[in-house]
């Protein structure tokens, strides 16, 4: 009966795949075994305790996975609405800088109410309310001009010196304004020829 111990290279290459066998098999055993009590026995509170520390304040009071019950709990939803954003105030979506606040500045000194008008010496006088929009002379006659009051609407002719309105004296007739007195309050002002 032939054994196979003829051939010296098949024997060894033989006896070497038989140790690696066992021993990859005695090592496949002692892993199994010692896996199975690790999952089937509880953690115990040394081993949780690095994991607490690790994690952040905010998830502490999120629900474990010992802690998995389906049913609602309204308490943690009431506390995750009150909770309140307060941030710093910073737009994230603004890529601009935040606007500089504007300094109060010092008025200075106080100004001079302003004058209070009519009766104020310091007010200018009221304009006087009349139009010069043209001329109304013929060859041979004194300068005349047509005027219209911007209350009234009334037009009117009128030379130098002549009084229009019962209040406002012709002075001077030019190429293009005339002066204008107003004989009540002895103003004076020069009205420009207006077009159209």
């Amino acid at each position: 009966m032939k054994v196979g111990a003829e051939n010296r290279t098949t024997l060894i290459a033989a006896v070497v795949l038989a140790v690696l066998a066992l021993a990859f098999g005695a090592r496949m055993v002692i892993v199994l075994s010692e896996g199975e009590p690790a999952k089937a026995a509880t953690p115990s509170t040394a081993q949780q305790a690095p994991q607490a520390r690790r994690m952040p304040r905010a998830s502490a009071k999120l629900p474990t996975s010992d802690s998995l019950d389906p049913t609602l709990r309204l308490e943690v939803l009431r506390a995750a609405e009150a909770t309140e954003y307060q941030g710093s105030g910073r737009n994230i979506f603004d890529y601009k800088s935040k606007p500089i606040p504007q300094v109060v500045v010092n008025p200075g000194p106080k100004q001079p109410p302003p004058p209070q008008c009519p009766g104020d010496p310091r007010c200018p006088p009221p304009p006087i309310p009349l139009t010069f929009y043209g001329f109304a002379s013929r060859p041979g006659e004194p300068k005349k001009i047509f005027l219209s009051s911007k209350e009234t609407g009334d037009l009117f002719v009128a030379g130098e010196g002549e009084i229009v309105n019962r209040r406002y004296r012709v002075l001077r007739i030019g190429v293009n304004s005339v002066e204008i007195e107003d004989v009540l309050s002895n103003n004076r002002q020069t009205i420009p020829l207006t077009q159209g």
